[in-house]
């Protein structure tokens, strides 16, 4: 090994920080100054989580109880949109046929057909391409997705 490459070392090197705290360790330069330490940084005395949770606490209350109310309206929207008398018969699944035949009727929306439904059975029996098991079809996927009938309706 050379000599004389090595930088000195000092033992008792003084460390001393911006805040006033000073101690002594092992370094290759006699006086070292830094601007933070473990007595004034904040991660170590506790004050960095104090200050987020000061700050923070309202907002994440605030976004909690936003995002809640976005979720009860959503919800709420999706089951008004389920049963709205607006929404397309062709939503139904009820096949092709029963579909084109209720289209070549002018019956479009659900609305129309629940109409229709009021009228009696037969009113629908009596569209060309639209049977017994098309109407028992359409009664089934209507109460599955929560319309009313009345009672007329019901008993049939």
């Amino acid at each position: 090994m050379k000599t004389d490459i090595h930088p000195k070392y000092f033992v008792d090197a003084t460390v001393t920080c911006a805040c006033g705290n000073t101690w002594k360790t092992g370094s290759t330069r006699k006086e070292i100054r830094v601007e933070i330490c473990s007595n004034c940084h904040p991660f170590f005395s506790g004050e960095q989580a104090r200050i987020v949770d000061i700050e923070g606490q309202v907002d994440r209350f605030y976004k909690k109880l936003q995002a809640r109310q976005e979720y009860v309206s959503d919800k709420k929207a999706r089951e008004t949109e389920k049963v709205s008398p607006e929404r397309p018969v062709a939503d139904l699944d009820l096949g092709k046929r029963p579909t084109d035949a209720l289209a070549k009727a002018g019956i479009k929306k659900v609305g129309q057909l629940m109409n229709k439904l009021a009228e009696g059975e037969e009113a629908l029996l009596a569209i060309a391409g639209f049977g017994q098991k098309s109407l028992i079809d359409t009664k089934k996927k209507l109460r599955a997705l929560g319309y009313e009938f009345s009672e007329a309706e019901k008993a049939s």
